[in-house]
């Protein structure tokens, strides 16, 4: 297969099988940038802009650009800080929405990630047995005059 049929021009494709695989496989992407990132792990959600020209989001308040009024924006924010938040309306920026009346700083439903508590010692070295286990084995060293033929028939 590797050196015969993925080598020879194929009658339909007109390509070698290999060199029609390999040029399908995606060329790796540049890094993201780290606004990029940031913009990947942001949350949004959808409100409609008050006459007032105020959006609520989980029992805060902001006050956003008085031109938005009655109409459906996107508020994005990230989870853990609810004093910024940005609007896009029509999937275009409007600016940010200034914090009126804010009680709650984070989204209900952002939990910090807590490292797992350790796991309780047991007080048994299981490498050390294994350790002391082999030395002891390998200690007595090899017979090598057990591992000759006698002449006998016997070892």
């Amino acid at each position: 297969m590797e050196t015969v049929y993925h080598r020879t021009v194929h009658s339909e494709t007109g390509q070698p099988p290999i060199e029609r695989w390999l040029g399908s496989i995606p060329r790796p992407l540049p890094p993201p940038s780290p606004a990029d990132l940031r913009e990947a792990f942001l949350w949004s959600e959808f409100r409609i802009v008050t006459k007032t020209a105020t959006v609520s989001l989980h029992g805060n308040t902001y006050e956003v650009d008085p031109m938005l009024a009655g109409t459906r924006v996107e508020l994005v924010f990230d989870p853990f800080d609810l004093t910024e938040i940005e609007v896009r309306a029509s999937g275009k920026t409007a600016g940010k929405a200034l914090p009126h009346r804010v009680g709650r700083h984070t989204h209900p439903k952002a939990k910090p990630e807590t490292p797992p508590e350790p796991a309780p010692q047991t007080g048994i070295d299981y490498l050390k047995i294994l350790d002391e286990t082999h030395k002891a084995n390998t200690a007595k060293g090899i017979n090598y005059s057990s591992l000759m033929d006698d002449g006998r028939g016997a070892r």
